[in-house]
């Protein structure tokens, strides 16, 4: 662009401005006495004195010379994940590339390009990039803003941004343009389907309520129009409920075990939407269980004992009953029965009644003694192959007649104490077996050895009982390589024994202690079917496009091969890869289909997963449509053009430099001229030059003298 220039009058004093004033007071109040008092000649000599000060103002005539500057306009490409349907992003690229050649065409504009890739969170943020760009471009040469978008946007602000409005440096805002190319033909369909409110947790064996909502966005729908809504839980199961469009239902799904639970959701096609991609969902629940009922019953009064009910008792969960037999009624040592307990031992109701409210019942150091009769020990047994759970801690009442192995409860333990040198009185660490090295109840406890043939680093217990049988699970061994955790199924129950009443020796530090606590919690959960303790378990999980299977298995065998179902309804098998001996094998695979996915194994084993939403907002609306932006566009005097749906040929409006806010018009985006310049040169020249002004003053003193000469 040629160079252009500016003529500008300026002032340089001779002398410093304090002067100047004081000679203009002088001469003013000379004057004014002059003429009050009549003296002839006082107006020329006032005119004289005014060309002195004028002069010494020093008025100059001011050439600059500009050389102008080029104007910015920025170009915003939105690739975000919505920009993905169709050939969107596509359409965006191609059109930034050919409105970069326009403006290039145009003499005093320079375009830049800017590329909003996707966003984590908040959807998308096409102003946050806008003010970035900006940044580092002076206000005076930034000519407006083009975005190339879907129309889609989450960061629209209130008013316009002083981005678009930037200040002169003297108090005055200069409006800019904002554009929007548009990749479409125009105003699209979609329907969304929205969960408005899922309750994260809830309870095992109850009815949890969710409430979703369909909305059909820039469609004509009647006020009482109705679609099917479908659900699919993670095993299979498919109902559907008609729901109203544009209003809440209410909709109630049954929990039936503990654990994550996954529910699909899907709405039909609305035809002629843009996508069905947010017509699909999946809610996560997790089943947990009402507070636990535990029956604790001891024997004499024991060490082990205050640690289990320290135990139960910090477990918010866990509603615990604990009953102490402090004396047998077989024997009498004429204590008086108030001083024994402070209530009678209810027998007939925890073991009769109600014994179906326990989920765990727990037998520390127990003597029967005639105090269960026959029935009673009967209904434990029912009680655990129904679906309980029981917890023996054995000690020197094993080795007495008619101890609980003599009874009905001799059916359900996992093992047989020998009658002859029942008890071995000795300094071992306890140790795990092969399996309690894979088994989540031992498996990765604080000491435990990492790999097979080493040692736990755990203190010592000193005696434990000798058993001739057993069977189910045997998780740590005592002396001689004798079962010490033994633990079993019982019909739909669960057994758990353990074989020495020392337990409590870990937690007083004897020897360095051990994972007493841990243990004891883990034994218990298990026992109460806590689903991340099954000995034989599969999980799956999917994160950023990728499902990590694992597979639990307390039996060494060969690598396991498990087959998953994706959402589309396509099946592939995954061998798995074992990790060391924990009993673990992973796998890897992608998956990036939306929906839950499937997957089995050959022992009957199903785990569900199911992707998360990366950024919900992006996707709840996919419309391309210019009403979110309209009313930005039409505040800065931009315009608004559909760039149509051939990529090879997107329609561009004509890129201009014209003044005035409404100089943009169908099928033109115009930039106002900001006159942005850098000064080449200046020059300077006197207005009042020395002789010029000496002859003026010294004309009008001749003057003042010929007045005088007059008179």
């Amino acid at each position: 662009m040629p160079d252009l220039s500016r003529h500008m009058m300026a002032f340089s004093p001779l002398v410093p401005l304090w002067c100047l004033y004081v000679l203009v007071g002088a001469i003013t109040l000379l004057a004014v006495a002059g003429l009050a008092r009549r003296v002839r000649g006082s107006l020329w000599r006032l005119l004289a004195g005014l060309g002195i000060v004028a002069w010494l103002y020093s008025p100059q005539r001011v050439t600059e010379t500009w050389h102008p500057l080029p104007e910015t306009a920025l170009i915003v490409v939105d690739q975000s994940a919505s920009m993905s349907e169709r050939n969107r992003g596509e359409m965006a690229r191609s059109a930034a590339e050919r409105v970069q050649a326009a403006m290039d065409r145009v003499p005093g504009l320079v375009p830049r390009i800017v590329t909003l890739r996707e966003a984590r969170h908040g959807g998308t943020r096409l102003f946050g990039a806008l003010q970035q760009a900006a940044a580092d471009i002076p206000p005076s040469r930034l000519a407006g803003a083009v975005l190339i978008t879907d129309g889609e946007d989450h960061d629209v602000p209130a008013a316009v941004p002083d981005v678009l409005n930037p200040d002169n440096g003297h108090g005055q805002r200069t409006l800019l343009p904002l554009h929007v190319l548009l990749t479409g033909k125009g105003e699209e369909t979609d329907r969304h389907l929205r969960v408005l409110q899922a309750p994260p947790f809830a309870i095992v064996g109850k009815d949890v309520t969710i409430q979703v909502e369909i909305d059909d966005q820039g469609a004509t729908t009647a006020p009482d129009a109705t679609t099917e809504l479908t659900l699919t839980q993670g095993d299979g199961t498919t109902f559907s409920r008609p729901v109203r469009i544009g209003q809440p239902q209410d909709i109630t799904l049954p929990v039936t075990r503990p654990g994550e639970m996954l529910v699909g959701l899907s709405a039909p096609e609305l035809p002629g939407e843009v996508s069905t991609r947010n017509n699909h969902d999946v809610i996560r629940i997790n089943g947990v269980r009402d507070r636990l009922r535990v029956l604790l019953v001891s024997g004499t009064p024991n060490q082990g004992e205050r640690v289990w009910r320290r135990l139960l008792k910090a477990d918010p969960s866990v509603d615990l009953v604990h009953f102490t037999i402090l004396r047998p009624p077989d024997r009498d040592d004429g204590t008086p029965l108030s001083d024994l307990a402070l209530i009678a031992f209810p027998v007939n109701e925890l073991f009769q009644q109600k014994i179906d409210q326990f989920d765990l019942i727990i037998l520390d150091g127990f003597e029967n003694r005639g105090i269960l009769p026959e029935a009673y020990l009967r209904n434990i047994v029912n009680h655990i192959r129904a679906g309980g759970g029981l917890l023996l801690i054995g000690g020197p009442e094993f080795l007495t007649p008619g101890s609980l192995q003599d009874t009905p409860l001799s059916e359900i333990l996992p093992a047989h104490v020998t009658t002859d040198h029942g008890m071995a009185i000795r300094r071992f660490r306890p140790d795990l077996t092969e399996t309690g090295m894979r088994h989540p109840v031992t498996s990765g406890l604080p000491g435990a050895p990492e790999h097979a043939g080493a040692r736990p680093d755990w203190g010592p217990w000193y005696r434990s009982l000798r058993t001739d049988s057993a069977g189910g699970e045997v998780l740590m061994t005592g002396p001689d390589r004798q079962p010490l955790l033994v633990l079993d199924h019982a019909g739909k129950g669960r057994v758990a024994f353990l074989l020495s009443d020392q337990a409590w020796l870990w937690s007083h530090g004897e020897g360095g202690g051990g994972p007493q606590s841990e243990l004891l919690r883990r034994i218990s959960h298990w026992l109460m079917k806590e689903p991340e303790l099954e000995e034989n378990q599969l999980e799956a999980g999917i994160t950023a496009g990728q499902m990590t299977i694992t597979r639990r298995s307390v039996t060494p065998g060969p690598a396991p091969v498990v087959h998953v179902t994706a959402p589309d309804g396509t099946e592939q098998q995954v061998t798995l890869e074992a990790a060391g001996n924990t009993g673990l094998a992973r796998a890897r695979i992608p998956a990036r289909l939306d929906g839950i996915w499937t997957v089995r194994d050959d022992a009957g084993h199903e785990a569900f997963a199911a992707p998360r939403a990366q950024d919900p907002l992006e996707f709840s609306d996919l419309r391309a449509t210019a009403s979110v932006l309209s009313p930005m566009v039409a505040a800065t005097g931009g315009g608004v053009h559909w760039l149509g749906s051939d990529p090879d040929a997107p329609s561009l409006p004509e890129m201009v430099l014209a003044p005035g806010r409404n100089a943009s018009a169908a099928g033109r985006f115009a930039f106002p001229p900001r006159n942005a310049h850098a000064v080449a040169g200046q020059q300077t020249h006197a207005i009042l030059p020395a002789w010029a002004v000496g002859l003026f003053v010294g004309l009008m003193l001749l003057l003042a003298w010929w007045r005088e000469s007059r008179s």
